[in-house]
């Protein structure tokens, strides 16, 4: 392990999401020193880049969620530094950041999707209500963790979904809600996880569910067959792979009452916090949380 030299974990940073990729980056950080790894926390909203050469570290851990981390930019940053970093490349990463593109592709290779349209101040909103079906999600296209997003139980809400939406992007998304179970699939060395099964007593599985309600339940092994989840962990991976995402991830997705997959979106840096979910889904595949952090490590790469 003392091959990797000294270790920056980029974490904070200045997106929607800094609150949560501080809590990632302070998990991470414990089981990389518990493991005795050199690492130090690194937050680019308060340092420049350029100190990660001038301070001599060897590898990056990415800690960072939303945009300027997750969206392909420190990425760009790094492979110019020449400084290996963990998960997926520049190109991968800002297409999954990107719901809309993300979509596009995923319909061109035929992997299912829920039908959706783009908002705009000038659209019709009671015809995307219509040709939509409700309920349906209202989403910006570029953020993560949920923030932004509503879901829209009646057409008269939808405008106020959409100002929502607009004050964290310029792309919003309306999409159809698939009524059924919600799984996610973690990929870990470009390999599935165990699903799981997430289950809420709120509207939507929102910002608050995912990182501190206590009433979310999290259900792994999934409750599927064992075919139907297999199945399903390869679409996911599939889903993974078209848009180029390497070394670990998550992919979001529902399946409705007929049991058929519609698959989300892709998160390329997921958190690592205490309810996240890529750590729930290794450990149910027997892998510990430092392990975990250090298998991602050992994939850092630069181009």
């Amino acid at each position: 392990m003392n091959n990797f030299g000294k270790v920056a974990v980029l974490m904070g940073g200045r997106s929607a999401e800094r609150e949560i990729s501080l809590k990632s980056g302070a998990m991470v950080l414990g089981a990389l020193k518990k493991s005795g790894i050199d690492a130090h926390a690194f937050d680019p909203r308060d340092l420049g880049l350029e100190q990660l050469l001038a301070q001599h570290f060897d590898r990056v851990f990415i800690a960072l969620h939303g945009r300027f981390g997750e969206d392909g930019t420190v990425q760009g940053a790094l492979e110019y530094l020449g400084i290996p970093y963990t998960g997926s490349g520049v190109m991968a990463s800002a297409l999954a950041m990107d719901k809309w593109r993300t979509k596009l592709l995923w319909q061109a290779a035929g992997i299912p999707t829920p039908p959706y349209e783009l908002l705009s101040q000038d659209s019709d909103f009671a015809g995307v209500g219509e040709r939509l079906g409700l309920p349906l999600m209202v989403k910006p296209a570029r953020e993560g963790s949920s923030i932004g997003m509503s879901k829209v139980t009646s057409i008269e809400k939808i405008a106020a979904a959409f100002e929502l939406a607009a004050q964290y992007d310029q792309t919003i998304i309306a999409e159809r809600f698939i009524q059924g179970v919600e799984l996610t699939a973690a990929v870990l060395d470009d390999e599935p996880l165990p699903l799981i099964r997430l289950e809420t007593p709120r509207v939507f599985y929102d910002y608050q569910a995912k990182y501190f309600a206590d009433d979310t339940r999290y259900i792994c092994p999934c409750g599927l067959p064992q075919s139907q989840e297999r199945a399903v962990q390869d679409q996911a991976l599939a889903a993974f792979r078209l848009l180029g995402c390497s070394g670990w991830g998550r992919v979001d997705l529902m399946l409705d009452e007929a049991g058929r997959p519609y698959f989300l979106e892709v998160n390329t840096i997921p958190g690592m916090t205490d309810h996240s979910l890529v750590p729930m889904a290794a450990r149910a595949r027997g892998i510990s949380f430092e392990d975990l952090v250090i298998r991602i490590l050992e994939s850092a790469h630069v181009a």
